[in-house]
């Protein structure tokens, strides 16, 4: 496992339009660390930066302290798990695991005993001699990641490895990735624009924007008290209100409700749709609305409710059945209310 530091990298492939703004960040040793953005904001091309596979056009890179800036792919002790696995099919399961030892001048036994031990790392030891065509989705995912293992990389470079398997088999994987890179403390920099995938998975996690972070914390931090409303909405459903905003409160057409963390740019506010709760009538803070729609998915149910000219989202597990144009009463989680700057 390695420390990695990235200093003021910029990059651009059209004049005056950067790709990355002197993005700066650190990953400490063994992290697993998330690039989370909506396409074109630059997180694939800064995986490749690191990877060594494209140059920045100015910045510093280093692993543990190490410039690393300037140095070829293979010298940067780093190894990369591709969207679309980039195996060789006319080679078998072996040789695809054994191709960057073999570059690492790895022979003989030692070269059997590593890409059996990174097949069984990724429980495929059975198929060492099965040809890359005979596999399934999944299965070639897992000799891509076994690929990568096998050379011990300082840094493990995911480039939305989970895009092209189907939803259950996402699941599994992201549980197997998490596995092994926390038993190997591996240090890993994953890129996607699954939410999901970075939320159940990231120590920490960098939304990035035009090239530029919004925002950097944990999970936890990022979805609960998002910067701004870009992070806000990107990482979940939320609902966002206008009001007359002042000492610490938000006036709206539906109540009068304390809101913390204002300050000079706070425009409006804003809270999650599991934030929100069917209360009866006398509940503290309780507002009248109107259900407008629903979409039922079994365990959870979507309502859309309408008050004072807004709509909400509301996420309800175990939903009873509601009809449109029933009025309800819904009530804030109140700790959870976000003062949200533009």
């Amino acid at each position: 496992m390695a420390a990695v530091k990235l200093e003021k990298i910029c990059k651009s492939f059209t004049s005056g339009r950067p790709v990355l703004d002197s993005l700066s960040l650190e990953v400490a040793p063994g992290e697993i660390f998330f690039l989370l953005g909506p396409s074109g904001c630059g997180k694939s091309t800064l995986l490749r930066i690191l990877a060594g596979l494209l140059e920045a056009d100015s910045g510093k890179i280093s692993f543990d302290g190490k410039d690393i800036t300037s140095l070829p792919p293979e010298k940067r002790q780093a190894a990369m798990v591709f969207q679309n696995y980039a195996l060789w099919p006319h080679l078998n399961v072996f040789e695809n695991v054994a191709f960057g030892l073999r570059i690492l001048g790895v022979k003989g036994e030692t070269l059997r005993r590593e890409v059996l031990a990174a097949l069984d790392t990724v429980h495929l030891a059975d198929m060492a001699s099965r040809r890359v065509p005979s596999l399934s989705g999944g299965q070639q995912q897992r000799v891509a990641l076994a690929r990568a293992l096998a050379v011990k990389p300082a840094v493990l470079l995911l480039d939305e490895p989970l895009s092209n398997l189907d939803a259950r088999l996402r699941d599994t994987m992201r549980s197997e990735i998490s596995r092994i890179c926390r038993e190997r403390q591996q240090t890993a920099i994953y890129v996607t624009h699954d939410r999901q995938e970075a939320l159940s998975m990231a120590d920490r996690m960098a939304v990035l924007k035009d090239g530029q972070i919004s925002q950097m914390g944990t999970p936890r931090e990022l979805y609960e008290r998002p910067a701004n409303c870009f992070c806000a909405s990107f990482l979940g459903d939320i609902n966002f209100f206008d009001g007359e905003i002042s000492d610490g409160e938000i006036i709206t057409s539906f109540g009068k409700f304390p809101l913390s963390g204002c300050n000079g740019k706070t425009r409006r506010a804003a809270i999650r749709p599991e934030r929100i709760r069917f209360v009866s009538p006398d509940t503290p803070g309780a507002f009248a609305a109107t259900v407008v729609s629903g979409i039922y998915g079994g365990d959870l149910t979507q309502w859309i409710c309408e008050t004072g000219g807004v709509k909400f989202q509301v996420n309800e597990m175990a939903s009873p059945a509601r009809k449109c144009g029933e009025t309800v009463y819904l009530a804030f989680d109140r700790d959870y209310l976000l003062a949200m700057d533009e």
